[in-house]
Order: C-alpha cells, then sequence, then structure tokens
C-alpha cells in the first residue's frame, strides 16, 4: 500500500471519530478532548504551513490564536450573547490579527531565521503582558466569562418528539451542546480542507521552494518576502479564526488559554510529533498530544496502583511525574520517527 495513503486513512479515522464523538464519546470530558483536539488541529497545521511548508520560525502564532479568542470574548462580554456580536468580535480579532502579522512580515522577514524569531517571541510576550494587566478591557490574569448564543446552551431544544421533549439519538440528547460541538467541528474541518487546498496549490509548491532554496526562488523570479508575507497572513488569520471558535466552546478566555508561551510549545510539539511539512501529520499529532495531556495522568495513576508491591515502580509511575514520562515518550517518537509520525511512515524510514 502506499505510504501516504495510510497517513492519509489514519488522519481520515481520526476525522471520522471526531465526527461522530458525541455519540461515541458521552462522557463530558471526552467531548471537551474532542473538541480540544478540532481547535488545535488546525492550529497545528496553521503553523505548519509556515514552519513545516516555508521555512518560517514563529513563536507569534500562538498571539494570533489569542487576537481571534479576546475578539468574541470582549465583544460578547460587552455588547451580549448573539451572533451580531459574535461576528463582530471575530472580523475584529481577525482583523489586528491580520494587521499584526502583515507588519510583522514586512519588517522582520528579510531578516534571518533567529532574529525574526526572536521580534515574533517579542511580539508575543508583548500581547500576553498587555492581556493580563489591561484587566478593565481584558479581564486580567483572571480571563473573562460570558454567555454564548442561546442556540448552543445545553437547556435549548434541537430535536424533539412528538410531545415537545428532547429527541434522543443513540442515547445523546440533541439539544445546544451538541450543536456547539458540531460547530466547532465543521468550522475546524473547513479551515483544514482549506489548507490542504493551498498546500496542494501552486502556492504551495512555491513556499517548498522558498523552504529548499531562498535564493533560488528569488533568482527564478518569485518574490520571496511577499509569499513569505502572504503565507504569514494566511496562518494568522487561521489561527485567529481557530481562537474565536475556541472561545465560543469555552466560555472562558484568559491569558492561561490563549496566549501562554506553553500552548506555543504544545503546539511546536505536536507539529514535531506529527511530522512538519506533513499536513495530515497535524492530525496525529494533535490528537496524540491532546489524549497524553488529558489522559496521561490518568494511565500512571492506573499503573502506580496496579505496581503497588513493587519497589520504586510506584514513586516512578506517579501521576505527578507525568511531565517526566511525557518528555520521555516524546523522545523516543523523535528516535523511531526522526521526521514526525507522519513523514516518517511516508519516506519509509525506520530506526
Amino acid at each position: 500500500m502506499n505510504r501516504a495513503l495510510i497517513v492519509k486513512i489514519i488522519a481520515l479515522t481520526v476525522w471520522g471519530l471526531l465526527l461522530f464523538a458525541p455519540f461515541l464519546f458521552q462522557d463530558v470530558r471526552q467531548i471537551e478532548v474532542a473538541a480540544r483536539i478540532c481547535v488545535f488541529i488546525v492550529l497545528v497545521a496553521s503553523y505548519d504551513l509556515l514552519i513545516g511548508y516555508t521555512g518560517i520560525v514563529s513563536f507569534a502564532h500562538v498571539m494570533f490564536f489569542g487576537f481571534g479568542a479576546y475578539g468574541v470574548a470582549i465583544s460578547m462580554k460587552h455588547l451580549g450573547a448573539g451572533w451580531g456580536p459574535w461576528f463582530l468580535g471575530l472580523g475584529a480579532g481577525v482583523v489586528v490579527a491580520a494587521v499584526m502579522a502583515v507588519l510583522i512580515g514586512l519588517l522582520s522577514l528579510r531578516v534571518k531565521a533567529i532574529f525574526f524569531a526572536m521580534i515574533t517571541l517579542a511580539a508575543a510576550s508583548v500581547a500576553l503582558v498587555l492581556a493580563s494587566q489591561l484587566s478593565s478591557f481584558t479581564g486580567g490574569e483572571d480571563g473573562m466569562t460570558y454567555s454564548v448564543q442561546s442556540v448552543f446552551k445545553p437547556a435549548t431544544k434541537i430535536l424533539t418528539d412528538a410531545e415537545g421533549k428532547v429527541l434522543q439519538v443513540a442515547g445523546v440528547r440533541m439539544n445546544g451542546k451538541v450543536l456547539l460541538y458540531y460547530f466547532v467541528f465543521a468550522i475546524s474541518a473547513g479551515l483544514f480542507w482549506t489548507m490542504l487546498r493551498i498546500v496542494g496549490s501552486p502556492l504551495g509548491t512555491v513556499l517548498k521552494a522558498i523552504r529548499e532554496n531562498e535564493a533560488r526562488a528569488e533568482g527564478i523570479g518569485y518574490r520571496v518576502v511577499a509569499y513569505r508575507t502572504s503565507v504569514f497572513l494566511i496562518a494568522a488569520v487561521t489561527a485567529a479564526l481557530a481562537g474565536g471558535v475556541y472561545a465560543t466552546w469555552l466560555k472562558y478566555t484568559g491569558p492561561e488559554t490563549t496566549l501562554s508561551f506553553a500552548i506555543m510549545i504544545d503546539i511546536l510539539l505536536m507539529v514535531v510529533i506529527g511530522g512538519m511539512g506533513t499536513m495530515w501529520g497535524a492530525v496525529i499529532g494533535a490528537t496524540l498530544m491532546v489524549l497524553a495531556q488529558y489522559y496521561l495522568r490518568d494511565l500512571m495513576e492506573v499503573a502506580a496502583g496496579a505496581t503497588a508491591n513493587i519497589p520504586l515502580l510506584p514513586d516512578l509511575l506517579s501521576p505527578d511525574r507525568w511531565l517526566l514520562w511525557l518528555g520521555l515518550a516524546f523522545i523516543l517518537l523523535v528516535y523511531f520517527f526522526p521526521a514526525g509520525i507522519a513523514g516518517t511512515i511516508m519516506e519509509g524510514r525506520r530506526k
């Protein structure tokens, strides 16, 4: 079987599980995990468009994610929980992200990689500080909670039976919570499909050429700065849209959930795990990382209980050491899958 086809089958299987997640995984926490995977697939794929396909190292991607989230949050907090404020807030967040992306692109993409990375890191740090200190506007370090559209509230009946009661399908109540999940899923799937089209288009070919040899691409007539600025803009707008959707799902926005540098590290890890320059790898990397963040502690707690009578093992398997084991798992993944899981499978390389 074609190796690229194997990767696509794995990724499409993940999307299939996400499509039926409310019916397959009915626990509240499991649905939260599924929604987070949807959003982070988009976030990771848009970042891979930069680092994997164009060779741009940026630490400001989480800043654009935060712009979209705060745009929706501020608008719905102060203007009400309607579609008008939602579109207004999302639009404002996207516009701010786009303007910042163009400014950073035009002013900084002419410099070499490490200097550009430092500039984006500084910009992201400024955004985080401002969000934490402008308490009257952003809620400060505590963030802000708000109501979302009434159609997304759990009490809303989406489908009813003859008696007017909420209809259940496979044991799942067809209410606003389910509709909100499919709202997140549909937008995430649409954005991911759009990025697949981009990397498969002539634009994607030019981006790969710039990544491989910027000077040669410039020499044959491509305006490298214009292309790099354009892809930076596309990635920023996509991240802002993902942030707005995630803010709608959480009904809460704060520095730690949308602007934290820890999220940027997670995005980098997801890209590396899935494979840089493999858009399908974003699905694999985001899924594995989110599942580890939510369930590795639980697995370790079970393992510690099962080995309670064995010396040292319960201490090593303590749930408090889950980050240690996550780091070891990441090292093993990098060793056995040097080009990421998707990249290594497609290239047929195994150690």
